[in-house]
């Protein structure tokens, strides 16, 4: 058995096909819109089978944030090196996106940093 997706509600969906494809290299399918409810979803694609869905409908509520919620915790990025974590990191920030964690070794061991993407979901960069 393997994950098929992972479906992220959006307040704005291309901004966030936007953010992934630019970012993380995501290549997008056609939208889906389905007129009678009104949601409009992208399936983003990643290398080997990892995909990711995006969806949007009126009825989508900004919930209070909290980096500890319940619920989606954060989605996880290897970029492949030390190197490309601080140049990605760098880059977000510059494009004026919020970085609550900068480039780190965690106590696990893992080097990594953490963004906020345009809905506030936390996106870590791992080597």
């Amino acid at each position: 058995m393997k994950i098929n997706h992972i479906a992220i509600y959006v307040s704005d969906l291309e901004a966030s096909r936007s953010f992934y494809e630019k970012y993380f290299g995501a290549s997008s399918n056609t939208m889906y819109h389905n007129s009678r409810t009104g949601l409009k979803t992208y399936f983003l694609s990643f290398d080997g089978d990892v995909r990711i869905e995006i969806m949007s409908r009126a009825e989508c509520e900004k919930t209070v944030e909290s980096e500890y919620r319940i619920g989606f915790a954060h989605l996880a990025f290897s970029v492949g090196s030390r190197d490309e974590v601080d140049k990605l990191t760098a880059q977000l920030e510059a494009d004026g996106y919020v970085v609550a964690s900068q480039p780190r070794v965690t106590g696990d061991g893992y080097y990594e940093s953490v963004i906020l993407d345009n809905d506030g979901n936390r996106i870590e960069i791992t080597e």
